[in-house]
């Protein structure tokens, strides 16, 4: 089977490296003549573990190719996925346009029946559009091709996403055919082979489910996180009440952690889209406004904290170390990270701010620039500081040497956003330990 994925961002890359190694032969589409030659030369340009082993096997194989025109490729495909960026505007709706661009240039070049499948995360009535946008551009030529429309949007996790894919929970389909559903079930036989879920339902319903998946997490995490913090006042302890929780077969342990707020590149985005869809409609998703507002408030807590310490008539001068820059660990995806809030929350208040993460540091220069000190590694990050953040729980976080870090601090204070530390084993090495609920 031949199918083309528009876009080689996160989605869309491992996407088709995935596809490709369950046998299809695929190509990936981008207008980023840079990104399609690095991809060409064997360089991945965004981290997930395994990706790059994934994407050379399946070149040297045959089965993955990259291009910068999809109108040369489009008539040799069975399927075409749509896998390009929805950007929140500046009111959280979705920016649709690079999705409309893609169905415009199928139009423009169609030829044969295919399907069209929307991977991106796109609003409810999204496909309707996709579908008008290449019929319009089909009349303008003056031709009679049939073909359909189709939603599958993705579920993966960064760091996790080739699991993800291959041993999927589900596969959501949305068809408005019977045609569109033989051939999506034929791409995604392997998958059902080994027992795996692909669960067909309409267009609308498809493109509902993403958004209310990603903003039912997120209201978990605002939840724990609201919790943790009355935790705090009442004298509770958060990871305590988590596992009598989650115990409870009704709720259960995932998404349950307090920490230091959510970020990347979906949760931030589809709540608030799905607000601004509800809103549209005239109705107002209350639940999900109060998720946002408690999840922009919490990414400032570790710096509250820090007030609260020191004072902050205090904090100007004060050299302080981050721990973690990226959004989660295993990826250095810094989109919507508590990270970029705590860091010009820092600057602001006339910090020298030093940070160091695993693999997140040249995103962060892209981002910041020189205005963060990038440090070699965890222990360079804490010498001579005042205080250590940590915003990012990686593993390497997790045992670090509290006797080194304590001799080459100025001041014993660290901040667990994360709640990974062992509070007992650094209030006896006379930390000042803080952390979220406890």
């Amino acid at each position: 089977m031949k199918i083309a994925i528009v876009g080689t961002g996160y989605v869309g890359l491992v996407s088709g490296a995935c596809f490709a190694d369950m046998g299809a032969e695929v190509t990936c589409v981008d207008v980023d003549q840079q990104k399609i030659d690095r991809l060409l030369q064997g360089e991945i340009p965004i981290y997930e573990p395994g990706l790059d082993d994934l994407v050379q096997k399946n070149v040297k194989a045959g089965r993955l190719h990259f291009t910068t025109s999809l109108a040369d490729v489009l008539n040799e495909q069975q399927i075409v996925f749509s896998a390009v960026g929805t950007p929140p505007d500046e009111d959280g709706s979705a920016d649709l346009s690079y999705v409309l661009q893609v169905a415009r240039t199928i139009g423009q070049h169609l030829n044969h029946y295919m399907v069209v499948v929307t991977k991106s995360t796109v609003p409810v009535g999204t496909a309707a559009k996709v579908k008008a946008a290449i019929q319009e551009e089909l009349d303008k030529r003056g031709v009679n091709v049939s073909f359909d429309v189709a939603s599958n949007p993705e579920f993966l996790k960064e760091g996790n996403a080739i699991k993800d894919f291959m041993s999927p929970d589900r596969v959501v389909v949305g068809v408005e055919s019977e045609q569109a559903k033989e051939l999506l079930t034929k791409l995604y036989k392997p998958l059902q082979i080994n027992n795996f879920r692909v669960i067909f339902m309409d267009i609308p319903s498809a493109e509902m489910t993403k958004y209310a998946a990603n903003s039912m997490l997120a209201t978990r995490i605002s939840f724990m996180n609201d919790i943790a913090n009355l935790c705090e006042l009442v004298g509770a302890d958060v990871n305590m009440v988590r596992t009598g929780i989650g115990s409870d077969t009704r709720i259960g342990r995932k998404f349950l952690y307090a920490g230091c707020g959510y970020g990347g590149s979906c949760f931030p985005k589809d709540v608030k889209a799905l607000i601004k869809t509800a809103d549209n409609e005239g109705y107002s998703l209350e639940v999900l406004k109060a998720v946002e507002r408690v999840n922009e408030k919490q990414k400032r807590i570790v710096f509250d904290k820090l007030v609260q310490i020191l004072g902050q008539e205090n904090l100007k001068g004060k050299t302080i170390s981050l721990w973690g820059l990226a959004f989660k660990p295993e990826t250095d995806d810094m989109r919507e990270s508590t990270a970029l809030v705590v860091i010009h929350l820092l600057l602001s208040a006339g910090c020298r701010v030093k940070v160091y993460d695993p693999v997140a540091m040249n995103e962060c220069r892209r981002r910041l620039g020189d205005s963060v000190e990038y440090c070699r590694d965890m222990y360079d990050a804490v010498n001579d500081t005042d205080a250590l953040l940590l915003l990012t729980e990686w593993n390497e976080f997790r045992i670090p040497n509290w006797e080194i870090i304590g001799k080459v601090m100025r001041q014993r204070i660290v901040i667990d956003g994360r709640n990974i530390f062992e509070k007992s084993e650094l209030l006896s090495m006379n930390f000042v330990y803080d952390s979220i609920g406890r």
